[in-house]
């Protein structure tokens, strides 16, 4: 088995710092009162901001309000990297966030704290989240969502982003984005205006040229980057076949969950990894992968890359720039594949019925009706997109 520097073996080290056990990471406020140190969690800078920030993120598309025990122990062990949005939990997310400040008051200035608004309207959707927040500004705001740099190239984004931050209200800008991600990362180094970039980046995508090409264009350009969607989630669960690519990880004692966030992490033009942990079991085991300090082992990658290739077929890489203009546009099928995701994979914690009840009603109802051929032949991973948008037309109507 693997050993750190120190002698400890992996499985060792991550069963003291809670991967396997309670451990220290939980803390004296839910163990015994007696205090253990603590291994402080790595810093990276992000971008030129001249602000370094966790490498680990707390993603906080939860119930924020219910679960006030989450923020306490990310906070006290250094996950002070903090991601909402208006729309999470429709505001019940910042509002939770508000709950911890006003017992907190202190943390704020130690929290880099990130909430997102759509484009439609941008001051008043700045304005209300400040509110159910309850701070005067956020450290990160994003434009929700993009598919495209054009709806970032703007004249009154930017004029929106530079007013934002000349009132104090926020101290960087940015968008996030799901869909045709090295694309809208290779137009945003373009504009030497846009802070910080959340993106979904995984094992699954994270070697792709064009992708690769997009990072070095934004670290070159100082963007700080922050990966979401690092678990890579596929559409249907796994076969004993599939699943067995990932007994190495398991034997060299590292969950599947952490062996994909460290291979993240390994890159170091990722500043921070936004994962979102509604137990404290997930928080046990993020902290534990962030703490560790071992690099992957060669067989731990051959066996995400055999798994990835398993299951490539299964997994919407985002690439709506191929499929949906072989369907002349009828159909948003990146949306419709992210909205099932959610339904499938985040339970409680996303309502993905209400999301998919937000597009037309004449989308929605040509859903089943589509010939998803063309499409399927754009695909580069070979997914059955006609079986899977006629399987979101019935589960999520």
């Amino acid at each position: 088995m693997k050993t750190n520097p120190s002698g400890m073996t992996r499985r060792d080290f991550l069963a003291a710092t809670g991967a396997l056990g309670l451990g220290s990471i939980l803390g004296p406020s839910l163990l015994s009162g007696a205090e253990a140190p603590r291994p402080a969690m790595p810093r990276r800078l992000f971008g030129k901001t001249g602000v370094s920030v966790p490498i680990l993120g707390l993603g906080c598309m939860f119930d924020i309000i219910d679960n006030q025990v989450i923020l306490r122990q990310t906070f006290d062990h250094g996950v002070t990297y903090w991601d909402t949005a208006a729309a999470y939990e429709k505001g019940g997310s910042e509002r939770g966030i508000s709950m911890f400040l006003d017992k907190n008051p202190s943390a704020r200035k130690e929290l880099f704290l990130v909430t997102k608004g759509q484009y439609h309207n941008f001051p008043h959707t700045l304005d209300e989240s400040l509110a159910r927040l309850k701070t005067d500004y956020v450290d990160l705001f994003l434009l929700h969502n993009v598919k495209s740099i054009e709806e970032v190239d703007r004249p009154d984004v930017r004029a929106f982003a530079e007013k934002a931050k000349k009132d104090g209200k926020i101290r960087f800008f940015g968008f996030s984005t799901h869909t045709n991600m090295a694309q809208c990362l290779a137009g945003a180094a373009k504009l030497g205006w846009i802070d910080g970039i959340l993106v979904a980046y995984s094992f699954r995508i994270m070697h792709e040229p064009d992708l690769r090409a997009a990072l070095d264009a934004c670290e070159k350009a100082g963007i700080g980057l922050t990966a979401m969607k690092t678990q890579g989630q596929r559409q249907g669960a796994d076969t004993p076949e599939q699943a067995a690519f990932l007994a190495p990880l398991i034997a060299g004692g590292l969950t599947p969950g952490q062996a994909k966030l460290k291979v993240v992490l390994e890159n170091p033009q990722i500043a921070n990894t936004c994962v979102q942990m509604p137990n404290l079991k997930l928080c046990r085991e993020n902290m534990a992968a962030a703490l560790d300090p071992k690099a992957l082992s060669t067989a731990d990658r051959l066996a995400l890359a055999r798994y990835a290739a398993a299951t490539d077929n299964s997994h919407c890489a985002g690439c709506a720039r191929l499929c949906e203009p072989a369907l002349a546009g009828s159909v948003p099928v990146r949306e419709v594949m992210r909205h099932l995701m959610y339904e499938r994979h985040y339970g409680g914690a996303v309502d993905a019925r209400a999301l998919f009840s937000e597009l037309p009603a004449e989308v929605r109802e040509r859903l089943a009706r589509v010939d998803y051929a063309p499409a399927e032949r754009a695909c580069p991973h070979g997914l059955a997109i006609g079986s899977l948008m006629r399987e979101a037309a019935s589960r999520l109507a």
